[in-house]
């Protein structure tokens, strides 16, 4: 299977006359992608920014990152979601990197949905904060999610992923500044000298534990709560088959844009040959009945024994009950004879001295730990905010709150903010992303 991705680098983007990109300018008709946005009737407010590195913006509540992208064939980016179910993984997409679609609500926020700086002290919080963002911010005409914790935040969502593919399409006749080439074949019968390297399987545990429909990520459009782990080829996820959800502390998130991008995938194809033998993604899930969890960790366990895989990968989107998912795969790895590292976050406590994760277990020794999720944060105003700041406090943003006895309320009269690390967009960026490290004292 040979995913070629052609990619053109953003270096500014303004707003004019017509979509259009050259020599690093992404340039977007506003009105005519405003237009576009409001095709779905649902949508009763929307605006467009431009948010790049350095400006003094702060934006809240984010719900979603999508890279732009296009297929040159005129299939959907996202199969089963934008566009009709077909197969991703092979052919060939054009993206703008260092850029994404941000999704903003314009008054409402939730549980899922978090913060983003474009300067200071906050901007090192997300991936984000890096890169030249089209920002939509909108209101839906939702109004029994207004007061939910919870919110499936679907027409937003969509607007996002639709205007990305909107903004993509400016560069599908253009020649591309270079190429990245995603190549990997059958698993069995390689070439001798690769079956002699390390034989190694990516375990990736998305959102699925809401038995409700419409919070969870989606595969090829498809609610994975509905899912059962399976193998996967690891360019189909970089291919669009995986959307992100609506779901989760937005800390622990991964984004669509994340699952495009996904750096830990990345680095496994590049060591296949060299370093290891990559044998795939086994996609996996995360559930709220300890049998269903047991179960799912029994499917892992047995496609990777019987892949021939000696070492795994587990990343865990989530903490809290999704660790007894995250730590039962890893030992029923351990116990099949497959060495098995995890990459997760952790709940540690604004003093760092709690137990890290839900549930512990001695096999899991070999743990990248990428934060603490109650880390104390404290970032002063910001010139300008897109969205509502207020949500922080007032809708539930997990890491956030309306008032604190020592620490009074997240959301200051100043425009300051103390919030949990919890509440920064994507922050902990398990897929590997993420620059933190551990110290020891």
């Amino acid at each position: 299977m040979k995913l070629e991705i052609g990619n053109f680098y953003v270096k500014d983007i303004v707003f004019g006359d017509n979509l259009s990109f050259k020599d690093g300018v992404l340039v977007i008709n506003k009105e005519e992608a405003l237009a576009f946005i409001r095709e779905d009737e649902r949508i009763t407010e929307a605006e467009l920014y431009i948010a790049k590195p350095g400006d003094k913006i702060r934006m809240c509540p984010v719900k979603e990152a999508i890279e732009p992208r296009t297929r040159l064939d005129d299939r959907g980016v996202f199969p089963g979601y934008t566009g009709e179910l077909a197969a991703a993984g092979e052919g060939t997409l054009h993206a703008l990197k260092n850029c994404s679609v941000l999704v903003v609500g314009k008054h409402w926020g939730g549980f899922q949905d978090g913060v983003i700086d474009m300067s200071g002290e906050g901007q090192k919080y997300t991936y984000f904060g890096q890169l030249n963002n089209i920002v939509l911010v909108a209101d839906t005409n939702e109004d029994f999610e207004k007061n939910e914790q919870q919110k499936k935040n679907d027409a937003l969502r969509r607007a996002g992923h639709k205007l990305a593919e909107f903004i993509g399409a400016c560069v599908k006749e253009l020649t591309p500044e270079d190429t990245e080439t995603f190549e990997l074949g059958q698993i069995i019968k390689r070439d001798a000298e690769v079956e002699k390297l390390p034989s190694v399987v990516y375990v990736m545990q998305p959102q699925s534990q809401m038995e409700e429909m419409g919070y969870n990520d989606l595969v090829y459009g498809w609610d994975m709560n509905h899912f059962v782990p399976t193998l996967m080829h690891p360019n189909e996820v970089l291919d669009g088959a995986l959307v992100s959800g609506s779901f989760m502390p937005v800390s622990s998130k991964w984004s669509t844009y994340d699952f495009q991008n996904s750096p830990n995938i990345k680095a496994l194809m590049k060591e296949h040959g060299k370093t290891i033998n990559f044998l795939g993604v086994i996609m996996s899930n995360l559930n709220v009945a300890l049998e269903q969890k047991e179960r799912s960790a029994i499917f892992v366990a047995q496609m990777a024994k019987s892949l021939g895989a000696d070492g795994a990968v587990v990343a865990e989107e989530g903490y809290g009950n999704p660790d007894a998912d995250f730590v039962g795969c890893i030992v029923a790895l351990e116990d099949v004879g497959v060495k098995t590292i995890g990459v997760t976050n952790e709940c540690t406590g604004r003093d760092g001295k709690s137990q890290p994760l839900v549930t512990l277990d001695e096999k899991c020794d070999a743990i990248v730990s990428c934060g603490n999720v109650s880390e104390l944060i404290d970032l002063p105003p910001m010139e300008t905010v897109l969205g509502e700041l207020q949500a922080l406090a007032r809708d539930g943003l997990s890491g956030g709150w309306a008032g604190d006895e020592i620490l009074g309320p997240s959301v200051r009269e100043d425009g300051s903010i103390i919030l949990e690390n919890n509440s920064m967009f994507c922050g902990d960026q398990v897929v590997g992303w993420s620059p933190k490290t551990m110290k020891e004292f």
